[in-house]
């Protein structure tokens, strides 16, 4: 950009000119909730993320971009655009957020999860945090700057994407299978779950930015033994072979693993508490994690590998003894605890019942250094001058696993400033899922102060 089309920002008074990053994050956010795009994660079922993806499609090219469209199967649709930067020789830098969300009851909720209600101060419905808040953040950012005429410090290639709530594999995954040229460039990204405020004092609020992610191993174990009828002795039983395996797996302590991220985190936190903590003995990490409120459970979860039982299957009739049982095992790994993961998983499930891997993913983990990092730090505190950004391993997954194949460093970096007594965990696939008006707008002019200097 020339220095005469960069004068009139400059000037006195420009800045009041400019449009507002958070004038519409409210609005889209509340139309990407009122589009129905469930992924039960069978393949079948739902609506798709198509009529998301026209939406954000629409938007992106009111703004100037030239969105492309795909669809490895029909209705399961991912958008990516590419904005051009202020300096188109710098290296792009990826944004990225999904528009499926995971199915949500309406009998269960309090309001309906796909009306996109305001009440109480926050906007209602699954998504709302998971992840049609970043979305909406980055379109309603891009759209400002679009009318301004402010393109981002450097190339953004911005991805939408289908299928993360299932894997990823119809969407963040095949983009990188079948169109890596899209990302050409990319070596640092920024998605979901991190940025978001943790009130540790009055005067300090912790912003975990995610610089690590657990893997994922999705097992099925499966139990045969002798059919047979209900009422006889069978020492052959495959739901009792089966369940046996279950409970063993549901009740196993797994030892503390901590990883740099981890250790970094639980540093910011000791020094925040006043506390001396000693990292390397389970309970004082454990006492101190409570003291962090609703957001020490999934802090927990990111001490240790997690197996947690989600689902059983056997049988079809009271007087019937089925020859097979099967149950589905949500395993968790941390960076570098993979093959102990699986050695525990044989021991526990023992010489009667199997496993298969269903899904499975790998655990990444990044530094927390460098140019991308400090302008999340000056950002957020810009916005919030009692903030402090620190590095954390996220409990979870996200689209970041597919992206790492390329050789991306990808952080989480959703930026909302929170009120202290809001479960925020406790929203991400949970009932009444919710997110303040005011937290949607501060993420968006942290997220337009960061593209300035990312």
């Amino acid at each position: 950009m020339s220095d005469d089309a960069q004068q009139p920002t400059s000037a006195p008074g420009a800045a009041d000119r400019r449009s507002a990053p958070d004038a519409e994050v409210v609005e889209i956010c509340r139309d990407l909730i009122r589009i129905d795009t469930c992924n039960y994660g069978d393949g079948r079922d739902g609506p798709g993320e198509r009529d998301a993806a026209e939406f954000v499609a629409g938007l992106l090219s009111e703004a100037g971009l030239e969105p492309q469209v795909f669809e490895p199967e029909p209705r399961r649709t991912s958008v990516v655009a590419r904005w051009e930067g202020a300096d188109p020789d710098a290296e792009p830098l990826l944004v990225h957020g999904h528009l499926d969300v995971v199915p949500a009851v309406a009998a269960d909720w309090s309001v309906d999860p796909f009306a996109g209600e305001i009440k109480d101060g926050c906007l209602w419905g699954r998504g709302a945090v998971d992840m049609k808040d970043f979305d909406a953040m980055v379109l309603s950012v891009l759209r400002a700057r679009a009318r301004d005429g402010r393109p981002p410090r450097r190339p953004v290639v911005l991805a939408f994407t289908a299928d993360e709530e299932a894997g990823s594999r119809k969407g963040a995954h095949w983009l990188v299978e079948k169109h890596p040229d899209l990302l050409e460039g990319c070596t640092e990204a920024i998605g979901e779950v991190g940025g978001f405020s943790l009130t540790v004092r009055d005067d300090l609020r912790l912003y975990p930015v995610q610089t690590a992610e657990k893997g994922m191993a999705w097992l099925r174990l499966r139990a045969r033994g002798r059919a047979g009828h209900g009422s006889v002795r069978n020492d052959d039983n495959s739901v009792t072979e089966l369940a046996a395996a279950v409970a063993r797996i549901g009740a196993h302590k797994w030892p503390v693993r901590l990883t740099p991220s981890v250790r970094a985190f639980l540093a910011e936190v000791s020094e925040a508490l006043g506390v001396d903590l000693n990292a390397d003995d389970p309970s004082d990490v454990e006492a101190t994690l409570t003291r962090l409120g609703t957001v020490s459970r999934a802090i927990g979860a990111t001490l240790s590998n997690t197996a947690n039982p989600t689902m059983l299957d056997a049988g079809y009739k009271a007087n019937v003894i089925p020859g097979e049982a099967t149950a589905t095992i949500d395993g968790r790994f941390v960076p570098g605890g993979e093959e102990e993961f699986l050695a525990t998983i044989d021991e526990l499930i023992g010489d009667k019942v199997t496993r298969e891997i269903l899904n499975y993913d790998v655990a990444t983990e990044t530094e927390f250094a460098g140019q991308l990092v400090e302008a999340m730090k000056s950002s957020l505190v810009a916005e919030d001058p009692q903030g402090r950004a620190v590095p954390y391993l996220m409990f979870g997954g996200t689209d970041g696993k597919a992206w790492t194949r390329l050789g991306i460093q990808c952080f989480g970096f959703a930026p909302l400033k929170l009120p202290p007594d809001l479960d925020f965990v406790g929203m991400f696939h949970g009932i009444d899922e919710r997110v303040p008006t005011d937290a949607l707008e501060f993420g968006a002019r942290v997220v337009d102060r960061f593209l300035d200097q990312a």
